[in-house]
């Protein structure tokens, strides 16, 4: 890779480096969940947890997977009884997913203690610092490089 002084070829390689940690990370929360749940469903019962019962289209959406992928999630998450579906409230042809009551508590106590472990990682990271952090990855996210 021709590296033009711009700093995006290191930028890339960080990148690279933070989604391998990241799919880590996600492996072991989604043992820790559930030994049983696959790792490509711990994302799609995290933001559940974060956003609150969705349409399984909306899931797809933000998850940015195909309608199908969503559906046997739904499903492999279903049968560990993580998430359930119910009749959509403003439209009787849908429906919408939900975290069980068991699925909410067992989620965010590893929220509760991964971001316990995120205060002890960064304790010496000033504020300012991990504000801005989050500030730049909420732009960086928005940005479309397919």
């Amino acid at each position: 890779m021709e590296d033009r002084g711009d700093g995006l070829a290191d930028l890339e390689t960080a990148i690279s480096e933070t989604w391998s940690w990241a799919r880590a990370n996600a492996r072991a929360g989604a043992n820790a969940l559930d030994p049983r749940l696959d790792l490509t469903a711990y994302p799609l019962v995290s933001m559940l947890c974060w956003r609150g019962a969705m349409r399984p289209s909306d899931l797809a959406a933000a998850l940015y997977l195909d309608k199908s992928t969503v559906s046997r999630q739904i499903d492999a998450a279903a049968r560990l009884g993580l998430v359930e579906r119910s009749p959509h409230p403003d439209d009787a042809r849908a429906v919408t997913v939900r975290l069980t009551p068991d699925g909410q508590k067992r989620l965010e106590a590893l929220r509760a203690a991964r971001l316990e472990r995120w205060r002890a990682a960064l304790a010496e990271w000033p504020p300012g610092d991990i504000a801005e952090l989050t500030r730049l990855l909420g732009q960086l996210i928005k940005v479309d490089l397919r």
